[in-house]
């Protein structure tokens, strides 16, 4: 946005740039598309949509912005383009390797920069406040049940599948009592009219700092592992679809799933996103706006899909 004049223009871009789906997002896509809509033309058009929505909700956002915040006659945008046809064709010319070099260079810094400092913070915030309190008294029980089971005589297959289910069992009740646990139920009232309950409302808070943390986090709560390879990937996508809440409806549906994906869409552009837009803007009240203004029209779009 640095060569745009006008600020108004500047202000407007910076603010509506995070409804364009990252790739941060991805993996939130395709882990919930592929288990939800296992029709290879339905997790197509889902994906397509989302992408749609995103620059639908940037334009309108822009032209509200335009009208009801930043009003007044404004700077015409004119950038000057380099003349790509010429009356003689040249020669191909092969990049440098200077010049190659230095573009990887500039890019793998900004990557590391962002891995060492906003997504390990947000990676080690996460787990400190799903790990803490321990349950030590709770994880005893557990592991003398657990020990039990391993000396019964029963066969290896069901001796197997009750230490999976205890080991579960005591995964979803420390998640559920850790701080960020907590911080889920104190969520829930304000997200359950979009379908979600606290398990996805954990996953939405550590989504917060950086959207890589939303799969990782539903891995741990869901399956008590955090991992990201495949078979990890492919046991969360069984346990989420027999997923109950307490009443016994299923935790997620082709329509909870599709609006769990539209506010990942929509909400809040992660930590490092709100620095660059008050760094940029000039002031930190532009990146608290950004920030309230996508929560909200996340809240709304999906509150009017689900119900």
């Amino acid at each position: 946005t640095r060569m745009i004049e006008s600020r108004k223009s500047r202000l407007i871009t910076m603010l509506v740039l995070p409804f364009m789906s990252c790739s941060a997002r991805l993996p939130v896509y395709l882990l919930l598309a592929a288990a939800f809509f296992p029709i290879p033309w339905q997790a197509t058009l889902v994906l397509f949509s989302l992408y749609l929505i995103g620059i639908f909700i940037a334009v309108v956002s822009a032209r509200l912005l335009r009208s009801a915040v930043f009003k007044g006659e404004d700077i015409p945008f004119v950038m000057e383009l380099p003349p790509y046809r010429t009356p003689t064709p040249r020669p191909y010319r092969r990049p440098t390797v200077r010049s190659v070099a230095i573009h990887v260079w500039m890019r793998s810094k900004q990557y590391l920069q962002k891995m060492g400092t906003v997504i390990l913070a947000a990676s080690i915030i996460v787990w400190f406040m799903s790990y803490y309190p321990r349950q030590d008294k709770e994880r005893a029980i557990k592991d003398q049940q657990v020990e039990a089971l391993q000396q019964s005589a029963l066969p290896e297959a069901i001796r197997q599948a009750q230490i999976d289910s205890l080991e579960h069992s005591f995964a979803t009740y420390h998640q559920e009592q850790s701080i960020i646990g907590r911080i889920g139920h104190l969520s829930e009232p304000i997200i359950r009219p979009l379908g979600f309950d606290w398990k996805m409302g954990v996953s939405i808070v550590s989504g917060l700092m950086a959207k890589e943390v939303v799969v990782s986090t539903m891995g741990v709560i869901y399956t008590g592992d955090g991992d990201d390879g495949d078979e990890a990937i492919a046991q969360l996508s069984t346990r989420m679809k027999q997923e109950k809440r307490s009443d016994g409806s299923p935790s997620f549906s082709p329509l909870i799933a599709y609006s769990f994906m539209l506010f990942v869409l929509l909400y809040f552009p992660c930590i490092a996103t709100l620095i660059a837009i008050g760094r940029e803007s000039g002031h930190w009240k532009w990146g608290f706006f950004s920030a309230l203004y996508s929560c909200g029209i996340a809240w709304l779009i999906c509150f009017v899909v689900y119900q």
